[in-house]
């Protein structure tokens, strides 16, 4: 684990997208984590005054647990590779012994279509991962949900990332310096005009934000005696009924009805986690209307909501 401090500015007010502090661990060793007690110091130093056991809670949660770590994993760059070098082999050889049944394949210029192919298909194979890499990830950046909220009251914001260091997949921790006030106000005013002008645009676009949460279905009280007494057996009262609990799935919305502020602190601390992660890595496209972040082309946080999950009619993106 290290911790790379890139906040220097000569003691000036950080600019909002300016990263403040990288915090790294080696996700291949599930024995690894972040360095906390550095992080403590040098967010303390910031003038970040958060309980500790507050937010480190909230990160082991969100970001160390066992199955996340091993999810991040598998969703990593490193591995991402390895699948498309393995597509790429079990193609070619596939199209290449195909084409030798033919009579043309006994010739050079057929394996260099062979390849071409396979390249061509490849290709298209990591551009399509990739467009899934700039939308938001329910189960990496909306975890950082619950982290965000504590931190964007101080004028923080984390994203996770990873990155290749020889053959090890490196998780990296961004804190991101961001003021949300101007951004929610903005956001605030626009939700309002879009609840006065696009009512069920806006709830058909709120509706897709959800996940599904696994809730355990709680009997009557009178059917259950009833239904034990049923299913009691005839034989003997000795045998004790184990019975698992019922369960069933659920759509939970991230952001439910309410007063415009409400929704847009919401939508602010839901997508933090995706616009921290898209902006280290320079995926974010270049705004056409000036946002809140100072010389800067990137959009800001407000901007990229508003184009990605309300779904407005203008772009605030460029193609790139």
């Amino acid at each position: 684990m290290r911790m790379e401090d890139i906040s220097g500015r000569g003691g000036k007010e950080p600019l909002d997208g300016q990263v403040l502090l990288v915090l790294s661990m080696d996700n291949n060793c599930s024995a690894t984590s972040f360095d906390m007690e550095l992080c403590a110091e040098k967010l303390k130093s910031l003038g970040v005054q958060v309980a500790a056991d507050q937010w480190r809670r909230l990160i082991q949660d969100a970001l160390l647990k066992p199955e996340v770590r091993q999810y991040m994993f598998y969703n990593s760059r490193a591995f991402q590779i390895a699948i498309a070098v393995i597509f790429y082999m079990s193609l070619w050889t596939n199209i290449y012994s195909t084409v030798q049944l033919c009579s043309f394949g006994r010739y050079w210029e057929a394996s260099v279509l062979v390849t071409l192919a396979a390249v061509a298909a490849t290709v298209v194979v990591i551009l399509v991962i990739d467009r899934r890499q700039r939308k938001i990830n329910m189960n990496t950046d909306v975890r950082l949900a619950a982290v965000n909220e504590v931190f964007i009251k101080h004028s923080l914001i984390l994203g996770i990332t990873d990155a290749l260091d020889g053959p090890h997949s490196i998780l990296q921790l961004w804190f991101v310096h961001f003021n949300p006030e101007r951004c929610l106000q903005s956001l605030s005013a626009h939700i309002m005009d879009l609840q006065r002008t696009q009512e069920s645009g806006l709830r058909h676009s709120l509706d897709q934000l959800c996940v599904v949460m696994e809730a355990t279905v709680q009997p009557n009280p009178g059917t259950e005696e009833k239904t034990l007494r049923e299913e009691s057996p005839l034989l003997s009262s000795r045998v004790n009924l184990n019975k698992e609990p019922v369960t069933c799935n659920e759509l939970l919305r991230l952001v439910p009805e309410g007063p415009p502020e409400v929704m847009a602190q919401q939508l602010l601390v839901i997508f933090s986690g995706c616009y921290v992660r898209l902006l280290v890595t320079g995926r974010l496209p270049r705004a056409v209307a000036e946002g809140h972040l100072e010389n800067s082309s990137m959009p800001c946080l407000c901007q990229f909501i508003e184009t990605t999950a309300l779904n407005t009619h203008h772009s605030w993106f460029m193609g790139r």
